[in-house]
């Protein structure tokens, strides 16, 4: 079953976000859908035809990895985004389990900013380690490598030029300042409520 484009058009008027930016990036995304599916489909007919073994099928194979991971990443980006934004409770369990993690929310939100800030393109995601139970910001590089095993993605934040150079140029900061302003808190804790179900008898 092939994969289907989600519409993120409601974030269309988001402060901080240009119009312009977000079509471009709603374009780009639906590439990763798009080429997503035909290397599922180019895998499948490789393999069927005995191919499986040749380095053409490794390197299809290699960058399928890519073109999933730009997918769901960008799934996850635009899923935690909110025209307006929305407030973290700080009386909710992800709150808490942040604070325990982090010592503070502002620690915890000092250190994604710095993250994000750091030179290079990438992703910051604030991951949930379900088999140890901990919360930790972990930067991102390429779609399909670096990624911690196990880990669950709660906040993925876009620090490649496309999700924040047509507006802000080279101020980085400030796209930053734009992100949080339009975190959709209810979104994340969801899936920090979602994830604290086990999937799994035991992890090790």
């Amino acid at each position: 079953m092939a994969y289907e484009v989600k519409d993120f058009g409601a974030l269309l008027g988001a402060e901080g976000f240009s119009e312009n930016l977000l079509k471009n990036h709603f374009t780009l995304y639906l590439g990763y859908v798009n080429n997503t599916n035909k290397l599922a489909d180019t895998l499948a007919d490789m393999h069927k035809q005995g191919k499986s073994n040749t380095p053409e099928f490794a390197e299809q194979k290699r960058r399928f990895g890519w073109e999933f991971n730009g997918m769901r990443l960008h799934e996850y980006y635009f899923g935690n985004l909110l025209k307006g934004g929305s407030k973290l409770e700080t009386n909710s369990e992800l709150a808490k389990k942040i604070i325990a993690d982090f010592g503070s929310l502002p620690n915890w939100e000092s250190e994604f900013r710095a993250i994000g800030a750091m030179r290079g393109i990438g992703w910051v995601v604030l991951y949930y380690d379900y088999c140890g139970d901990r919360m930790f910001n972990f930067w991102i590089n390429e779609h399909d490598v670096g990624h911690p095993a196990g880990a669950i993605p709660l906040l993925v934040m876009d620090v490649f030029e496309h999700a924040f150079l047509a507006d802000y140029g080279l101020k980085k900061a400030d796209y930053i300042a734009a992100f949080f302003k339009a975190i959709n808190w209810e979104r994340v804790r969801a899936r920090f409520e979602e994830c604290k179900t086990p999937v799994c008898v035991e992890c090790l």
